[in-house]
């Protein structure tokens, strides 16, 4: 009987830790979904920012410094949009406009690269609703 009990406590113990191992990977999942709504969130804010500030309805002195990082940024990848021109061979059938983002690539707007959320081309096939059935 003592083995029986024994398995039995051990068991017991075994699927209360499985328990709250569940509970606890689920409680971080839940979080980390949280926390890419909130970047996402942070990231429309920047961006409505951005396009206020550039269209002159928000004064850029309190958030000089960041404009003029982004700023920075695009005339980097501008830069390197060139230098990716420059590199490529003569004759090779590619342009860097078409070329995907990942992988070497850049769009051909810089503005889109740095903030690939505001592309305003629609999708060229939408996806089909799905049917209940």
């Amino acid at each position: 009987m003592r083995v029986i009990d024994s398995l039995t406590t051990k068991a017991g113990r075994i699927a209360g830790d499985l328990q709250d191992s569940i509970r606890r990977a689920r409680v971080e999942g839940e979080k980390r979904l949280l926390q890419r709504q909130h970047r996402a969130a942070l990231e429309d804010l920047g961006l409505r920012v951005y396009e206020l500030v550039k269209a002159g309805d928000m004064p850029e002195e309190a958030i000089a410094a960041e404009v003029a990082a982004v700023e920075g940024k695009l005339i980097e990848i501008e830069a390197k949009v060139s230098e990716i021109e420059e590199l490529r061979p003569e004759g090779d059938g590619t342009d860097a406009s078409e070329a995907p983002d990942e992988g070497g690539g850049a769009p051909a707007d810089p503005a889109l690269a740095a903030f690939p959320m505001i592309d305003d081309t629609p999708p060229a096939d939408p996806p089909e609703p799905s049917r209940g059935g």
